[in-house]
């Protein structure tokens, strides 16, 4: 039977439960269990797909092409899995499911409300997801006390009730803030916190501390005493050098003792030896290099969050430091290479939509490409590239994308209205925005070519499963006068380009997948990795 944890959060966001999930969730599957992990974000959007960068960071897209909170990335990367659109729901979906089944009379004409309605469909949602798993772990987004998280507690009382307290734990992150001034963490932000979910009807079981300093004995009994928690359920969660090294901190703080306890499972000890090795690499490195990460969303980093989490991946997998410079496109543009990009072992162009700052992406393409530096461009990162080589090497001076100029005469990239899956049906698994326009999420399959870099990066397979998230594709009218001039077509989707390398080149690739949404700390993603040791060989070799 499905044990669940309910992670919630007290006093202010941003405080880690996702990371606080993930990590409890990293120690359970390193027993042996069979873990997953589902984020409840209590805003009435649909899903994050339309929202601004802003407002959300970045959009996470899972395999199966759903557009999810980026706590789904940090799940994945932790616990090495692939996660489902089943893995997060919005207040928005809750209520257009129920409303939909109001309309279609499936409610027999009742009066339609909160309880049981809504937290009826919130709770089969999260038993649809803990299905056949040992553990199940459950974050509710926001803070206690928000108005729109209420349903979603009274979903996470009733369910307590209706299995018992062996099957659930209740785990409150919440901060313990160190004032300057009197010299002292405080704990009455705790107290308040824990005060207002037992009104709600939810006891905690387990308090994660977040806490600036390490927290005294004294401290922690007397969070134990006012919030009525078992002392060694006071678990202390200082800032960290990486947050790979959470889980390792959790451990060493004892969290497995109640975990296991609780739920009368066999205490053992997680196996964390490689992870352990990794997070010492990312920690204290042997080499070190420099990639200008170029992109246009640089005032709001978490817009990148997958990539340069995956930089850190290959990072620890090469046992070296990947400091990025960020570069802001439009800076380029207005200032030139030598000032914005300088002297680096490596350039990334990111992904991004809209006109803003492209020229400055095919700028730095371009002194990629002529000065021989690794580079590896992504999505919006790979066409540009195409439109770069197509200006500059085939002097077709017009070349751009449709995205930025509709009327072109060249159109090097173009959109296209429909898609072909592997299962060779149209518009399987694409998704027609409210925005307008057709995008390509989710994952799809990708031929590569024998002999080529990604060939060589992904091990000799000759098929590979990436994921998409875009609606502007490469025009096919233009490969074959691409590959005349020196382009190499490396790999395909039915008759889509997927990445581009060029063959006078030590390291160049161009990808239309998002590389980043797959890779893992314990299985950085190929291409990403490659790259980085590209880089690093670059590197290397100059020195010498």
């Amino acid at each position: 039977m499905t044990k669940y944890i309910f992670v919630t959060g007290g006093v202010l966001s941003s405080l880690g439960k996702g990371i606080t999930a993930a990590s409890v969730g990293t120690l359970l599957k390193q027993t042996g269990l069979d873990v997953s992990i589902l984020k409840m974000d209590p805003y009435l959007n649909m899903d994050p797909g339309t929202m601004s960068p802003l407002e959300h960071g970045e959009v996470f897209v899972t395999a199966d092409g759903a557009e999810t909170d980026l706590d789904l990335g940090h799940y994945e990367r932790f616990l090495n899995v692939d996660l489902s659109k089943k893995n997060n729901f919005t207040t928005g979906q809750i209520y257009h499911t129920v409303l939909t089944k109001e309309r279609k009379g499936e409610y027999l004409g009742k009066t339609i409300q909160v309880v049981p309605h809504i937290v009826g469909e919130v709770k089969q949602r999260i038993f649809d997801a803990g299905k056949g798993k040992d553990v199940l772990i459950v974050e509710l987004g926001g803070t206690v006390g928000d108005i729109e998280g209420l349903p979603f507690l009274e979903t996470i009382r009733q369910i307590k009730h209706e299995l018992g307290s062996e099957r659930v734990i209740n785990i409150h992150v919440t901060l313990v803030p160190y004032i300057k001034a009197a010299g002292e963490l405080k704990t009455k932000p705790t107290q308040h916190s824990v005060q207002e979910l037992r009104r709600i009807g939810i006891t905690p079981h387990m308090i994660i501390a977040r806490c600036e300093k390490p927290l005294p004995k004294e401290l922690r009994r007397k969070i134990a005493m006012s919030c009525d928690v078992d002392m060694d359920s006071v678990i202390e969660c200082m800032d960290a050098p990486t947050i790979y090294q959470v889980p390792l901190n959790f451990l060493k703080d004892g969290i497995m003792h109640p975990l296991t306890k609780r739920f009368h499972l066999a205490d053992k000890e997680p196996n964390m030896e490689e992870w352990d090795i990794l997070v010492k690499r990312i920690i204290a490195p042997r080499d070190e290099i420099t990639i200008a990460f170029v992109g246009k969303y640089l005032n709001l980093k978490e817009s990148y969050k997958s990539l340069t989490e995956a930089l850190i991946h290959a990072g620890a997998a090469l046992d070296t430091k990947i400091n990025i410079h960020w570069v802001d496109s439009e800076d380029v543009e207005e200032k030139g290479i030598e000032e914005t990009i300088g002297e680096v072992d490596g350039i990334l162009v990111a992904g991004g939509f809209g006109v803003r700052g492209v020229e400055g992406k095919i700028m730095a393409i371009r002194h990629a490409r002529e000065n021989k530096i690794p580079y590896l461009g992504i999505c919006l990162g790979m066409q540009l590239s195409l439109i770069e080589y197509a200006r500059n090497v085939l002097g077709i001076e017009e070349a751009n994308s449709v995205e930025f100029d509709p009327e072109t005469k060249e159109p090097v990239i173009y959109l296209i209205d429909e898609f072909i899956d592997q299962s060779g049906e149209k518009q399987v698994r694409t998704h027609k925005s409210p925005l307008g326009g057709t995008m390509r999420l989710g994952a799809y399959p990708c031929e590569i070519k024998e002999g080529t870099k990604l060939f060589e990066a992904y091990g000799g397979k000759k098929i590979i499963y990436e994921r998409h998230r875009h609606r502007y594709e490469a025009n096919p009218a233009y490969r074959e006068r691409l590959e005349n001039a020196g382009m190499i077509v490396s790999g395909e989707s039915n008759g889509l380009i997927e990445a581009v390398e060029v063959k006078e080149h030590p390291w160049f690739l161009g990808v239309q997948f998002h590389p980043e949404f797959t890779s893992r700390l314990q299985n950085p993603n190929p291409s990403i990795l490659a790259f980085a040791n590209a880089a690093l060989t670059a590197k290397n070799a100059e020195n010498e």
